[in-house]
């Protein structure tokens, strides 16, 4: 009996203390997303993170090729979904990647392109809790598929060349002023109207009333 009420008193103690832990965290921060994680808090995190991913999915091997027209694919589908965070060249250089905590990291380097195959995986089918990681996939043999292209496309990031960068440019979302901005630029050239923001020449007058 005596034991019992010395693990509970432990229990007790261990969780006052993390509770404090938590206070003065909240407190000193102010939970604001503009600073950046400490080295111990990083370390902890990325630690937490490993242990969380199954060690079966860990080791599964990539079951699709590495094919151009795979890449392709996956170049397409992380200009349109991923890089609004991610940045087009994965450095995580956006405004919504830098706004982040912790921020989105950059995966060209050697703390992410060191993941197997299926920690990457893992992470995008499943996503990161507490993080702007959300879970991409649903299950389904198609979502898998897509997310296994997503892996080479990040493995293929470090050596991404100029011409593929200026293509997924052309795929990035557009907001609705860059879109109606596009539309107005494509009638002008059209002929269609005056170019956008531009007024239309006001007529010259000349002596006596008569108008060019």
């Amino acid at each position: 009996m005596k034991a019992v009420l010395t693990l509970v008193g432990l229990a007790l103690a261990i969780a006052v203390v993390v509770g404090v832990v938590a206070v003065a965290y909240a407190v000193t921060t102010g939970l604001s997303a503009r600073g950046k994680p400490g080295r111990l808090e990083t370390r902890l995190a990325r630690a937490v993170r490993g242990m969380a991913v199954p060690r079966e999915v860990r080791r599964r091997a990539n079951p699709v090729a590495a094919t151009p027209e795979v890449l392709a694919d996956a170049l397409s589908h992380f200009a349109d979904h991923c890089a609004s965070c991610h940045a087009n060249d994965g450095s995580g250089d956006t405004d919504m990647g830098r706004g982040l905590f912790p921020k989105v990291p950059d995966m060209r380097s050697p703390v992410t392109q060191k993941l197997t195959d299926g920690e990457l995986f893992y992470i995008i089918e499943e996503g990161v809790r507490f993080t702007g990681m959300p879970a991409w996939g649903d299950g389904s043999p198609a979502s898998e598929d897509e997310t296994w292209r997503l892996v080479h496309f990040i493995r293929h990031l470090p050596t991404l060349s100029s011409a593929e960068l200026e293509q997924m440019e052309s795929l990035n979302p557009k907001s609705p002023d860059e879109i109606r901005q596009q539309i107005e630029e494509e009638q002008f050239l059209a002929g269609e109207e005056e170019k956008p923001g531009k007024p239309a020449a006001a007529p010259h007058k000349h002596p006596g009333g008569v108008h060019d």
